[in-house]
């Protein structure tokens, strides 16, 4: 059987200690509790520090839960709240387009699917809930860059990789997409990520006005697009969706 690591159990420990109980605890009261040398507790205390997940009062110098835990819970919970508020605009945007809808949000440099509604047909289809999708080539994931300052960051920083010729990888043509992106309330994808495919994909915003996430169709390209260009009835349908998913977030009018 694997061991645990004991620095991390420590550390779990002491932000449990720090959720319950007394607001703020000094070193010595963490340490006695915990078991603790003082020596070894400030070192974990320091790292949690460090890290955002725990804050040191500058005139008590007692500890108390950080900002980022903070951060982390409520990306958690802003998840299902977005999935849950989804549920209905995501089915109406299906039957309205006749093409698969995907909710999407940044997790580990790329795009995270929470919810996938399908094509209303009877072709066969694969749930992708859970797949994972490229920030810089697909329409959730350029719309998410162009909005979020995290993703965009995370977007540059990688390795843009071509997946067909129409990839676009260059710092700065990317950065044009961006801006188009933000201008026009959307972003495209038309065989950048998959030969025959096109998406369209739009924000979605929260109660801060921040962008938690991102909804858009995907299908052939054929079907998506005409003459050339993606078909304005289905760019508006996405963008239509994703101000109602925000309007439910209490993000008010866009």
């Amino acid at each position: 059987m694997a061991r645990n690591i004991q620095s991390l159990e420590r550390a779990a420990a002491m932000l449990r200690l720090l959720a319950g109980g007394e607001r703020r605890l000094g070193l010595s009261d963490i340490a006695s509790s915990l078991g603790l040398a003082k020596g070894t507790a400030h070192g974990i205390l320091r790292t949690l520090q460090q890290e955002g997940f725990v804050e040191q009062d500058d005139a008590s110098g007692r500890y108390q839960l950080g900002a980022e835990l903070l951060r982390l819970g409520t990306t958690y919970l802003d998840v299902h709240e977005l999935r849950a508020r989804a549920l209905v605009w995501t089915d109406d945007l299906a039957r309205s387009s006749g093409e698969s809808v995907y909710l999407g949000v940044l997790h580990q440099q790329g795009v995270l699917i929470v919810h996938h509604v399908f094509r209303p047909d009877d072709s066969r289809q694969v749930l992708e809930i859970g797949a994972m999708q490229p920030l810089h080539s697909t329409a959730l994931g350029k719309v998410l860059s162009a909005y979020d300052p995290v993703a965009h960051s995370e977007a540059i920083e990688a390795d843009r990789k071509p997946f067909t010729d129409r990839t676009v990888c260059e710092p700065a043509d990317f950065e044009h997409i961006l801006d188009m992106s933000r201008a026009r309330g959307y972003a495209a994808d038309v065989e950048e990520t998959w030969e025959g495919v096109a998406s369209v994909a739009a924000p979605i915003h929260d109660r801060r006005r921040m962008p938690v996430g991102a909804v858009g169709i995907t299908g052939a390209v054929e079907r998506l697009c005409r003459d050339g260009e993606l078909r304005p009835e289905l760019i508006a349908a996405v963008r239509d969706c994703a101000r109602a998913v925000s309007r439910d977030l209490g993000a008010g009018r866009f």
